[in-house]
């Protein structure tokens, strides 16, 4: 379990991660999500004890990760698929690692397996492509076999298999009892993947819910409808305060009416109705809306927003 309290990290006048309190449970894999600034990236730091706070508590089973020895035992991590020595090998990487945490060396052939890297083994991380890094880090972040997992972008660069597998994979460790923390920008995979959700923006907490709960805050609503009499249907839907928008596939998108009212001019005038389905807000809906406030950059902006959450 990862409980924080009350965390605040500020560099000079930037405020990174402002009063944040969560906690991460054991046997879900719980989406950390926030716009770019948002202080993600400092407050997985602050987890991991790389940067000190300037004010409250994390701690991971109940202690700060920085007291524990061999941390590899407690925690696993993947944070810069980048943060790697090009010069080694696959092998020599995770060997080194498990040296330095006490670790038997069979778990460096385990793990390799494990990701798919066994033939790339002995190649230099020089040469491997994005998605192989990625891999890799993950390897490094299983090598311990910790009850804790935290990645940060882990699905950068990995193909559509890549990407099945390391879903599958994190599901397969939360049903293990162990606590999976992943932060993404990827909002379609982690309604595919996540079960529960901690958002922030600006250093600040905005949610701490099941993902179900999340993206029912948002308020758009909409049903999908289509008919081979849109000229008939459309006058009437405009009378009822409805707007209509034609999607690229031919199908038309009404807010402002339910499904059921729908329905029932249809039937009163005559229309014929090929599909009519209520559509709930997706989790980037719910995203969108709920972190508006909270953006750092918003494209198309004059100039750039200035702000207190300045670290991603």
């Amino acid at each position: 379990m990862i409980e924080v309290a009350d965390l605040t990290k500020r560099y000079r006048t930037t405020t990174a991660v402002d009063h944040l309190s969560f906690t991460v449970r054991p046997g879900h894999v719980t989406g950390f999500l926030g716009p770019n600034g948002a202080g993600k990236s400092t407050t997985l730091r602050l987890v991991l004890g790389l940067n000190t706070p300037t004010s409250g508590t994390v701690t991971v089973d109940g202690r700060p990760f920085a007291e524990r020895a061999r941390g590899l035992r407690h925690i696993g991590a993947l944070l810069d698929a980048h943060d790697v020595h090009d010069g080694r090998t696959a092998r020599a990487q995770l060997t080194s690692l498990a040296v330095g945490n006490g670790l038997p060396r069979r778990r460096v052939a385990e793990v390799l397996a494990e990701v798919g890297l066994s033939e790339a083994a002995g190649r230099r991380i020089g040469g491997f492509s994005l998605g192989m890094r990625q891999r890799l880090g993950i390897a490094a972040a299983l090598l311990g076999d910790p009850p804790v997992l935290l990645f940060d972008e882990p699905l950068n660069g990995l193909d559509p298999e890549g990407v099945l597998w390391v879903r599958g994979l994190f599901r397969r460790l939360a049903d293990e009892g162990r606590t999976v923390l992943v932060s993404s920008h990827l909002m379609g995979e982690m309604e595919q993947t996540a079960e529960d959700l901690i958002v922030i923006g600006r250093g600040r907490l905005i949610a701490a819910e099941s993902l179900k709960d999340f993206a029912a805050r948002a308020t758009g609503l909409h049903v999908s409808v289509r008919t081979p009499d849109a000229d008939t249907l459309g006058p009437l839907l405009a009378d009822e305060g409805a707007a209509v928008r034609t999607e690229p596939d031919g199908a038309y998108t009404v807010t402002g009416l339910p499904a059921e009212r729908i329905g029932e001019l249809a039937f009163a005038h005559g229309v014929r109705l090929h599909e009519l389905s209520p559509k709930s807000a997706s989790l980037e809906d719910a995203f969108m809306e709920l972190t508006a406030e909270s953006v750092e950059f918003a494209a198309g902006a004059a100039t750039p927003t200035t702000s207190a959450g300045a670290a991603r």
